[in-house]
């Protein structure tokens, strides 16, 4: 592996293979998506798609358990691996989009029109980062700037579909 690969032009420190022996690293690096030289926070939202699917079907309250579960750990591990990595929010740092993902797609109808959209929104709401997803990615630190900037993105993406499926 090279001593630093590219994203969006910008160079990154590179990901020593040892980390994936840590089960806390290899979580918040979404079992190794997050290592894609390209977008690895879109590879960690395509993890996630069939993640979700296979809780889709779950009634709501269970599913909303698994998922405050997921951010709970979350903080934990996002936290360990910034340590680890030596930097805080490294871009291969997926376990936040995993769940973000699955925030967005809480309660949405079934179908794959609306995992696309759920999948688009999701991206669109953590790359863009408006207000406060910036500010928020900006001011927290640690396990929790990690997993709230994410969260926040799901937030929009989850009112987004819920207000697209309202109004057809």
């Amino acid at each position: 592996m090279p001593a630093a690969d590219t994203t969006a032009g910008a160079r990154r420190p590179a990901v020593p293979a040892r980390l994936l022996r840590d089960p806390l690293c290899l979580l918040a690096l979404g079992f190794g998506a997050g290592l894609s030289p390209y977008a690895p926070g879109t590879a960690g939202t395509l993890l996630a798609v069939p993640l979700y699917l296979l809780l889709a079907d779950l009634p709501l309250t269970v599913y909303a358990a698994v998922l405050g579960a997921a951010f709970i750990l979350g903080v934990v591990v996002c936290g360990h691996a910034g340590r680890r990595l030596g930097v805080p929010d490294h871009p291969a740092i997926v376990w936040d989009e995993i769940t973000g993902f699955g925030i967005a797609m809480l309660g949405a109808p079934s179908g794959w029109g609306w995992v696309a959209a759920g999948f688009v929104l999701f991206r669109c709401f953590d790359i863009l980062k408006p207000w406060p997803i910036f500010w928020m990615d900006r001011a927290m630190k640690g396990g929790w700037g990690v997993m709230l900037d994410d969260v926040i993105a799901a937030l929009y993406a989850y009112a987004c579909i819920k207000l697209i499926s309202y109004l057809l």
